[in-house]
Formats: C-alpha cells, sequence, structure tokens
C-alpha cells in the first residue's frame, strides 16, 4: 500500500461547526433556521434577517469552539490513517483572529495525535501538495491536483461533484475507505 499525504479540512469536515454556529445564532436572535435550511456557502443568506457582522460575529467567542465537536469516527479514522503510515495534514483557511482559539478547542482537544507541525492554513487549498484532499468546500477541491473527496454538507448539496472529478462521502467510514483504494491503487490519482 502506497504512503499517501493527506488533507483534510477542519470545519465541517472533522469538526461540526455549522451545527453550533445556527444553534448559537438561533439562540442569540430568537431564530428557528436549521442547519439543513443552510443551502450556500455564504451563511448569510440562511439568516436574511440578521446583517452579515451578526452572522460572522459568534465565530470571535471561545464559547462556540468550546461547543464544537468531532464528525462522528473522525478522531478514529484520522489516527488509524497515521497508524496506516500516511501523512495527515490539517488544512484550514481559518481568520487569523480566530485561528488559535479553533486550533486549541477544537484539533488539539480532539486530536491530540495531531501537532502545529501538521496544520496549514491557506486560503487557496489548491496551492496546497497532497495525494487526497478531504473538504466540505468544493471551491477549495475545485483545479486541486489530488483526489478530491467533497465531505457532504447542506451548503454543499446542489453541487455537481461528479462534474468536477470530485467523489462525494457523507461519513468517515467512506472517506477511511476511498483513501485505502487510493493508496492501493484502486481509484486513480490526479
Amino acid at each position: 500500500m502506497k504512503k499517501l499525504t493527506i488533507l483534510v479540512d477542519m470545519d465541517d469536515t472533522i469538526e461540526y461547526l455549522l451545527k453550533e454556529w445556527v444553534e448559537w445564532l438561533n439562540a442569540r436572535h430568537g431564530l428557528n433556521v436549521k442547519v439543513d435550511d443552510v443551502r450556500s456557502w455564504n451563511l448569510t443568506e440562511a439568516f436574511p434577517e440578521l446583517t452579515p457582522e451578526q452572522v460572522y460575529d459568534p465565530l470571535y467567542y471561545h464559547e462556540l469552539w468550546m461547543r464544537v465537536k468531532p464528525m462522528p469516527d473522525a478522531q478514529n479514522v484520522i489516527k488509524k490513517l497515521l497508524e496506516d503510515g500516511h501523512e495527515v495534514y490539517i488544512t484550514t483557511s481559518s481568520n487569523y483572529n480566530t485561528l488559535a482559539t479553533k486550533i486549541t478547542w477544537v484539533l488539539f482537544r480532539y486530536f491530540p495525535y495531531i501537532s502545529w507541525d501538521h496544520v496549514i492554513v491557506a486560503t487557496k487549498k489548491q496551492m496546497i501538495r497532497g495525494d487526497v484532499m478531504v473538504d466540505d468546500g468544493p471551491h477549495n477541491l475545485e483545479d486541486g491536483e489530488y483526489v478530491r473527496l467533497l465531505m457532504n454538507a447542506p451548503h454543499n448539496r446542489d453541487y455537481d461533484e461528479k462534474a468536477h472529478g470530485m467523489t462525494r462521502v457523507f461519513n468517515w467510514e467512506e472517506i477511511y475507505k476511498a483513501i485505502c483504494d487510493v493508496a492501493e491503487g484502486k481509484k486513480e490519482q490526479i
């Protein structure tokens, strides 16, 4: 089995930020938006009664990040990928004002086997080299020179992943299988 460099997004890929963010906004502003109502990458579209500042304000609170939990099986699968001998890098395009809080309260708390040496902060993820990228943002995968695994999320459900050479995955078990297929040469690399 070939050893791979695997690039993994953070928000809504290894952890479930959207759920906590929507719940925070609902509680703070007396709204009843559901996670499935978020049909666009631009969260303000799901909260038309709020200003963009009100929508993005929660990201600056430690309390929000302390509530964010990992996706089911993400911890075990990432650990297993490392045990299989793969290099795993967490790739995030976080705002520099919230990065330290997010990394401390989510990544290092739930994924203690990941260190700063394996965190890449980039707004144009296509510039990062790797064999596989797992991300919920189609814009982060488009034109990337790696096998592209699109983590299913409400905001990307209307996206045609096949037309862009991506494979949609619904959970971390599927991600592990897809990565093993790449490592074993069953799925062609880009």
